[in-house]
């Protein structure tokens, strides 16, 4: 990989690539040209180019993509050769939600323990994933070596929270609270606020510009 910075924008679509490059080694298919992968994922030519660019050469003049090379360097850039186990803190409506999604699309991703204050959640097995009680958290993130929570406790409770795992040694915090949390700058933090989208949807829906939007959401 080249010694540059690699743009959030394209690092938001590595995943994208490498779904497709799966789906595609898993049909058998052995070479794939930048216009097929753009047909396909609905990103252009170009950008794909340029977003191949930042790792060196990936491909052949005039040949395209080795299919199983790209795939394979895909995999051990977004680490799917390494399992990374995640906890789900608030097992209500969303949380209970995202604890039946599989995370199907890599195989590298476990969400091994969920937590949550209700007496009668905790304890209990929920979707093959254990419930335990918000004080047990410090000590299962280190026990289960959890690198990533998943947070969806009420937005008034949020902070506290993330203070908490800090402190238990998260490095990543995907957070779908409409609040805005702060930490370390060591710390990961992507927020994924649904409403905004949603809204940000309907603003683009209304103005007719949706090439804006689709350029800015692939």
């Amino acid at each position: 990989m080249k010694d540059n910075q690699i743009p959030k924008a394209t690092a938001k679509r590595l995943p994208l690539y490498y779904r497709y490059l799966r789906i595609l080694n898993d049909a058998g298919k052995k070479k794939v040209s930048s216009t097929e992968l753009s047909e396909a994922v609905q990103v252009d030519s170009a950008t794909i180019r340029r977003d191949f660019s930042y790792f060196g050469e990936l491909g052949k003049r005039g040949y395209g993509y080795d299919v199983n090379d790209l795939m394979q360097f895909f995999a051990r850039t977004l680490n799917d050769d390494h399992m990374t186990n995640v906890a789900l803190i608030g097992v209500g409506n969303l949380g209970s939600a995202l604890l039946k999604y599989k995370f199907h699309q890599s195989n590298s991703i476990r969400v091994s323990a969920a937590f949550d204050v209700n007496p009668d959640i905790v304890g209990r097995i929920v979707d093959g994933i254990p419930v335990y009680p918000m004080t047990d958290m410090k000590e299962q993130i280190a026990i289960q070596q959890i690198d990533i929570a998943i947070l969806t406790v009420p937005a008034q409770r949020s902070q506290d929270v993330v203070n908490e795992l800090v402190e238990a040694g998260i490095k990543g915090i995907l957070n779908f609270t409409p609040a805005r949390i702060t930490a370390s700058s060591d710390i990961l933090v992507q927020n994924v606020d649904l409403t905004n989208e949603l809204q940000t949807l309907i603003y683009f829906l209304h103005s007719g510009d949706t090439t804006t939007f689709t350029d800015e959401i692939v």
